[in-house]
């Protein structure tokens, strides 16, 4: 199996689907739930951009560097878009990153549950060394997010990109790596089930 060949993942709190123009208008109502591209240390795109980040993320996934998902939760209500992105089949890295997710569905177990499919087909399907996260060092939703994965901080690339208002971003570079795996996947399916 490619690593950007589209493919269905799904466990009881969520369905990753593979991301299709058709998505434009459910994804820019689920972009409106929160106004989430007014976050200034993300990039979630407005409603009014919604189509072309369609066309850019399948365009890179025409290319091979990127697997764009669309995210449903448990109702079949769209509430994001995640993907692996800068795949790197040769070497067998990939890096899980480009989400977003509407506010209505943020602190519940609807990120749990997509990171665990990911990571699932990543190390167990895919067979990857290793798989990256990576976020703006101000963002400390995402990043509180990431090390509840179990992810390791490799450290942080200063003035590593500009953002779209010009400022510099310094960017946190996490990993799982493939040893890590099976006990990070013991702890993701214990966060599933455990009481809340």
């Amino acid at each position: 199996m490619s690593f950007a060949d589209p493919i269905t993942l799904k466990n009881a709190h969520a369905t990753l689907e593979p991301l299709r123009l058709a998505h434009q208008s459910e994804a820019a109502e689920a972009a409106q739930d929160g106004e989430l591209w007014q976050l200034w240390y993300t990039a979630v795109p407005s409603p009014e951009g919604m189509a072309a980040e369609i066309e850019r993320r399948l365009g890179l996934q025409r290319s091979g560097s990127m697997l764009p998902f669309a995210v449903r939760d448990a109702a079949g209500r769209f509430v994001g878009m995640t993907t692996y992105m800068n795949i790197d089949a040769v070497h067998r890295r990939l890096e899980i990153g480009s989400t977003w997710i509407a506010r209505s569905a943020q602190r519940g177990p609807l990120n749990t549950a997509c990171k665990l499919l990911l990571l699932t087909h990543a190390f167990d399907t895919l067979n990857c060394i290793a798989v990256e996260f990576r976020t703006h060092f101000m963002n400390q939703q995402s990043r509180s997010a990431i090390e509840r994965l179990g992810a390791k901080l490799d450290g942080v690339l200063r003035n590593h990109v500009r953002t779209a208002n010009g400022a510099l971003r310094d960017t946190c570079v996490y990993s799982i790596t493939e040893s890590e795996w099976p006990a990070v996947k013991a702890h993701l399916q214990w966060q599933m089930v455990k009481p809340r």
